[in-house]
């Protein structure tokens, strides 16, 4: 804040001064008078630094002593990392792959869970003690259901399949589901997906339709009688 009003006071200073070809006149009324002829912006200015890195083995790229993450598909692969201010993007075949917030610090590691989820299908044992999977803040649903399911045979991948579920469909509609399943007691992978289907795509009742062409011609006409005779066994038309 301090910078900005301090350029903002040297600009003024110095705008008004006389112009170095028009001495009579200062540069501010120059620039006020050429303004309307001036091109407008039509698009906010992306000023980055760009820099073609390879991505590592472990899924990361170095970028001034700090190191990113990238999607596990991009590893070995060189990517073009753009760097301003306050971001780190990374962008592979003409598409953005990956974007940090930017760390000034040194010898960082930043990490995001995401770009492993294809190392996690070949190998969910990493789930528990991978380092890019510690500390991962999940929604409070989903992290109850990985506590549950990561104490079973198998759990892990389990787990990975509700991954994949968050990935395909959202982590919202997911989470739903994760509740219902809390909230049923009945907490597995083919639960959890069941509920994201019905959640996908409701079961709807079909309407159900009345004829109104069957009319009785003769209508039946009330014979309490009728009941009597089937205490003696003997219909009552028959008497």
């Amino acid at each position: 804040m301090e910078l900005n009003a301090w350029l903002e006071t040297r600009c003024i200073e110095l705008a008004s001064r006389a112009h170095p070809t028009w001495k009579e006149r200062s540069i501010a009324a120059l620039f006020a008078e050429a303004q309307p002829c001036l091109r407008p912006v039509t698009a906010s200015f992306d000023g980055y630094f760009e820099q073609t890195l390879r991505v590592s083995s472990t899924c990361l790229v170095s970028y001034d002593r700090n190191r990113y993450s990238v999607p596990a598909e991009h590893a070995g692969q060189r990517v073009s990392v753009r760097a301003d201010a306050n971001r780190i993007r990374v962008v592979a075949h003409g598409k953005p792959v990956a974007e940090h917030a930017r760390h000034f610090g040194r010898e960082r590691l930043i990490l995001d869970p995401w770009h492993y989820l294809s190392v996690l299908e070949k190998k969910p044992g990493a789930l528990r003690n991978g380092m890019p999977f510690q500390d991962w803040a999940l929604p409070a649903a989903i992290g109850a259901v990985k506590d549950r399911l990561l104490k079973s045979p198998q759990g892990d991948r389990a787990f990975v399949e509700v991954l994949l579920a968050m990935r395909s469909h959202g982590t919202d509609l997911v989470t739903v589901a994760c509740e219902l399943a809390l909230e049923q007691g009945a907490v597995s992978a083919a639960v959890i997906l069941n509920h994201v289907h019905r959640l996908l795509s409701p079961v709807k009742s079909e309407p159900v339709s009345v004829s109104t062409s069957l009319v009785l011609d003769i209508e039946p006409i009330a014979d309490c009688g009728r009941y009597d005779s089937l205490r003696t066994g003997v219909p009552c038309w028959l008497n």
